[in-house]
């Protein structure tokens, strides 16, 4: 069954406008009525938060499908249709398969027992006793002596060492590696499905204090135990949205706005931290950015000036870290060498009245935008925040890295960003009418330029800028290998003076794995400025060490 959606495209009356809203003229007032009808859908409960792959983000995708094209534009994704879709990896589940039996009781993964993401798929069964370690069966470890002994140490890492007992009960003998903690201090271990280390030579689980004093209490009892260790891979797809207005010009420039937001919160980027289970609406992020999308569309292909092609986007997965964007740029349906720049509109519908505040990103990636950002609109209305650097945590970096100048408008951090309470009734309207006029001016004035230049800027590091020490690098989120890939190098940062280069994959610091993101940011959490080590990276099929000083 088909959605059909009826766009308002008129409204003379929005009650909530400030009083001024009667100056605006017919075309504003229509602008202003648009605007609200797409945040009011895209920002409803029904859609439960857009989140990538959900039935919300397919609603949504659906809109503004049909309002590209009552705008006048053409499909442009995959197959001739409005849709580009891609992948997300999430990370390894435990396959439902796995299994592990003590006395022919299962055990349940994830509350007795896990597998560490270290560990070996495969098999294993005997007739072991803890306190014994025979050649050829399951073998016990009590990490009690371990924590105590490295207490206070903060160079030691307790992944390290159980892959290096593993290794050591392998040659000894054992088929599996089961381990418990008895001492108070707490071990942290937990199952990472984002964790993509290198495998150990055989099973390695843990069970839980009460699984061990429940169901292994007497260790020097004999134990009938059958394991079975396997991995799945858990992913889900987003879509892009593409509309392409042909003007049979030489050049076309990129107009996008991300449309996922953080459905309840289920990936671990939300602010909230009541225990209340609630939808993210995400009415300023970025319902806002996308309404103001499909009006410059359709106002767009009203404009008399044809002097350039235009490609709109409502990205997915932006919120996970740039996903769509970065997914676009590296299958594009147009030819991207034929980008005259690209235009990134996130969170711009919170203008405050009492400063009228409008920042732009990008400002440095082109010589022309001094020009252009300064001689188009109403100057006396804003108040104009200037950020040179064409990376930024929004769709525009995708483009950036790829050599296009870009412009990323954004209204301000607000309270309620990435929380519940970032819904429809927080919307400056008229606010957003002002900066969306604006956009329309710098892209009229662009359009009798012809190509502009770009420039590379400094970019500021985006990989833990909360910790004391950074590499320098913007990972790669949409990376699903083990390790880090760095997506850009800092100039004049650790990584960049080490020899990293661009898709460089990080595997190890010192004497810590990394392999993965959030196994990175622990690791440089050991380290403090001043501190020399090295840093053990793939660069395609070979593996290289340089030292490096944080």
């Amino acid at each position: 069954m088909i959605l059909r959606i009826k766009i308002v495209t008129l409204i003379l009356i929005i009650p909530f406008l400030p009083a001024f809203a009667q100056k605006f003229k017919k075309a504003d007032k229509v602008t202003l009525a648009n605007l609200e009808a797409h945040i009011q859908y895209l920002a409803d409960d029904r859609l439960e938060g857009r989140r990538t792959g959900s039935p919300g983000e397919k609603l949504a995708g659906d809109y503004i499908s049909i309002a590209f094209s009552k705008a006048g534009l053409q499909p442009r994704g995959d197959n001739n249709g409005w849709l580009q879709a891609f992948e997300i990896n999430e990370g390894r589940l435990i396959s439902p398969d796995s299994y592990f039996s003590v006395n022919d009781r299962d055990l349940l993964p994830n509350k007795d027992y896990f597998p560490l993401t270290l560990s070996a798929a495969g098999t294993a069964s005997g007739s072991p006793a803890i306190a014994l370690q025979e050649s050829g069966e399951p073998w016990f470890l009590d990490l009690k002596e371990t924590m105590e002994t490295s207490r206070g140490n903060p160079h030691f890492d307790l992944e390290t060492a159980i892959r290096a007992k593993a290794k050591e009960y392998s040659k000894k003998g054992a088929t599996a590696l089961i381990l418990y903690n008895s001492s108070k201090i707490a071990d942290n271990l937990a199952y990472d499905g984002k964790d993509r280390p290198e495998p150990a030579i055989i099973p390695v689980l843990y069970i839980t204090r009460e699984t061990k004093r429940k169901y292994l209490k007497d260790e020097s009892a004999s134990l009938e135990i059958k394991i079975k260790v396997g991995f799945s891979e858990k992913k889900r797809t987003g879509r892009n949205v593409l509309g392409y207005l042909d003007n049979g010009a030489a050049s076309t420039v990129v107009i996008g706005a991300h449309y996922d937001h953080l459905g309840y919160g289920e990936d671990s980027n939300s602010l909230y931290r009541g225990a209340e289970r609630q939808i993210h609406n995400g009415a300023d992020d970025n319902a806002s950015g996308v309404a103001a999308t499909i009006e410059l569309a359709r106002l767009l292909k009203e404009s008399r000036s044809k002097n350039s092609n235009y490609l709109f986007i409502a990205f997915s997965g932006e919120e996970l870290g740039l996903f769509g964007s970065k997914y676009f740029v590296e299958h594009p349906t147009i030819d991207l060498k034929k980008v005259n720049y690209m235009i990134n509109l996130d969170m711009i519908g919170r203008l405050r009245d009492s400063t009228h505040a409008l920042t732009i990103g990008g400002y440095g990636t082109s010589p022309a935008w001094g020009e252009v950002c300064n001689s188009v609109g109403d100057k006396k209305y804003f108040t104009l925040h200037y950020d040179s650097s064409g990376v930024g945590p929004s769709d525009h970096t995708s483009f950036y890295r790829k050599g296009i100048p870009v412009l990323f408008f954004f209204t301000g951090i607000h309270s309620d960003y990435h929380k519940p309470t970032d819904d429809v009734d927080k919307i400056n309207y008229a606010g957003e009418l002002q900066v969306l006029k604006y956009i329309y001016s710098v892209v009229e004035k662009v359009n009798n330029m012809g190509r502009i230049a770009f420039t590379s800027t400094r970019d500021v590091s985006m990989d833990v800028p909360h910790f004391t020490v950074t590499l320098g690098i913007m990972p790669d989120y949409t990376f699903s290998g083990g390790g880090v890939r760095a997506d850009g190098i800092s100039e004049g940062r650790p990584a960049q003076k080490a020899g990293l280069k661009t898709g460089d994959v990080i595997v190890q610091l010192g004497g810590f794995p990394v392999p993965s993101l959030e196994k990175y940011m622990d690791v440089l959490s050991k380290f403090k400025k001043g501190d020399v080590t090295t840093v053990k990276y793939r660069r395609g099929n070979e593996v290289l060490e340089a030292p490096v000083v944080f």
